[in-house]
């Protein structure tokens, strides 16, 4: 039997940064003891980035350009959906234009949901895409405020000569170790103490699914070349690997750039070492929640045909800086600012209608005329070229998401309602000849100009406060931004 396993990789990480110092600034009245630990900057979602934009990014930089016709099913892991009761799987296959004839399913409710979900859907043994997609939020002025990030990461699984990276065993032990909660209707998680969570919990569990899974594969501790692990504990990782034997030393854990970006961290920091890794290497990832995960990979030959499109590395190399703590509490809805009256408007959503045009919205699918190849987005009637005029029975689907484009026409208005003034929006003129008015999105501080090189990311185009539902499409962000 062909070998199963890893065939692509991907990620994606917000390009928003803060400098962790401004976060402990801002607490510096009631909190001086923040100072201590404000090193670095983490990553945090933009007011119209949820787990699912991000799963979306994190699945194209997997692709790279190459979507699979094979997948079987779409999983997607995260402790940040933003539904109770809607499948956000089938949210994310759509958006990325995979078949209908698919399943899909969500996991989560536990900081190990990524790596067990990853482990269950590599049991299932058909090609998949595997998801974990998070943006966790902390208490201001706690120190997951400082810690916390945000990030998804991507793989496509499968058998045959192109995986890159092979299961050679895993396992799991299930306990009801409670190192931290967040109730159903509460928005922040409750933590109990740090020695006795990483003693007693990560210290003596972890190494139980270790022990198994390195029996499984056949190899000892010595033999890993890689320990992947995640912990907000500090010196949790370093101390599990000693006591398994690793000589040595955990893989970084990407605090600078991104933060602990709870259930899809573990998988993040499996497609970051991927980027690097070598034929023969040894990988050892490792969940914890309410037990602990190990799973066990080997790199093989194809590692050098699998790269992501921008990969974890470039995607923390892509950040913005931001000089607001406000900034970022807004984004969060951890502050209720007054917007005005511009801002009282109805966000209600047609579901018949967004489901009637899905199929060219959803994976921004334009129409091309076959009697004149023009391209046009939406597909109307007939062709809007006024030479030709020929019957939409005559058009080609033909998505957009990742043609090259540049900025047409843009303005920067600060008059309109919009979560992160100015918004700024223009014609995108595609190199195909489309041309679309949108909205443009990570901005950094040099601006835009006429001729901005753009690529598509997938954003909240709008929020229904009223009702809690967001409304899905896509956006132009400057190339540099990451994922884009």
């Amino acid at each position: 039997m062909a070998d199963f396993g890893i065939k692509r990789f991907g990620g994606y990480v917000p390009r928003l940064r803060i400098d962790r110092s401004l976060i402990a600034d801002a607490h510096k009245w009631m909190a001086p003891n923040l100072r201590g630990q404000a090193k670095g900057a983490r990553a945090f979602t933009s007011w119209d980035e949820d787990a699912v934009t991000m799963a979306v990014e994190a699945a194209r930089d997997c692709f790279n350009g190459r979507p699979s016709d094979a997948i079987e099913a779409v999983y997607l892991a995260s402790t940040s959906l933003p539904y109770a009761d809607l499948q956000h799987g089938a949210l994310v296959a759509s958006a990325l234009g995979l078949p209908t004839a698919i399943a899909s399913s969500d996991t989560g409710y536990s900081q190990r949901a990524g790596t067990s979900g990853l482990l269950q859907a590599l049991k299932m043994g058909e090609e998949a895409l595997f998801i974990a997609s998070d943006a966790p939020v902390a208490k201001p002025a706690s120190t997951q405020e400082l810690s916390y990030g945000a990030g998804a990461a991507a793989f496509l699984l499968g058998a045959g000569d192109d995986v890159v990276a092979r299961l050679l065993g895993a396992a799991s032990v299930t306990a009801p170790f409670v190192d931290h909660f967040r109730a159903a209707r509460e928005r922040y998680d409750y933590f109990w103490e740090e020695r006795w969570v990483r003693d007693e919990g990560y210290a003596k569990l972890a190494p139980q699914a270790i022990a198994q899974a390195l029996s499984k594969a056949g190899i000892a501790a010595n033999d890993l070349t890689h320990f992947v692990m995640p912990s907000l504990q500090r010196g949790a990782a370093d101390a599990v690997a000693k006591k398994i034997g690793f000589a040595g030393k955990p893989v970084d854990g990407l605090s600078d750039g991104v933060g602990y970006a709870g259930a899809a961290h573990a998988l993040l920091m499996l497609a970051h070492v991927l980027e690097t890794a070598a034929t023969g290497d040894r990988i050892l990832l490792v969940g914890f929640g309410q037990g602990a995960d190990a799973l066990v990979f080997e790199v093989t030959a194809a590692i050098g045909s699998a790269q992501p499109r921008t990969g974890v590395s470039g995607a923390i190399a892509n950040g913005i800086a931001t000089d607001s703590y406000l900034r970022m509490l807004s984004f969060y809805d951890g502050i209720d600012l007054e917007w005005g009256m511009r801002s009282e408007k109805v966000a209600k959503t047609a579901l018949t209608e967004q489901y009637r045009s899905g199929g060219q919205i959803d994976a921004l699918v334009a129409g091309k005329c076959g009697q004149c190849a023009t391209i046009q987005f939406p597909q109307l009637e007939y062709c809007v070229n006024p030479g030709c005029n020929a019957p939409a029975s005559q058009f080609e689907d033909y998505s957009l998401v990742d043609e090259p484009s540049q900025v047409f026409t843009y303005t920067a208005d600060w008059l309109s309602f919009h979560p992160a003034p100015p918004l700024y929006v223009g014609f995108v003129q595609f190199n195909n000849g489309a041309r679309i008015l949108m909205e443009v999105v990570d901005v950094g501080p040099e601006g835009l100009e006429v001729g901005t090189p753009l690529k598509l990311t997938y954003r909240i185009k709008e929020r229904d406060r009223a009702r809690g539902y967001n409304r899905y499409f896509w956006k132009a962000a400057p190339t540099g931004a990451a994922g884009a």
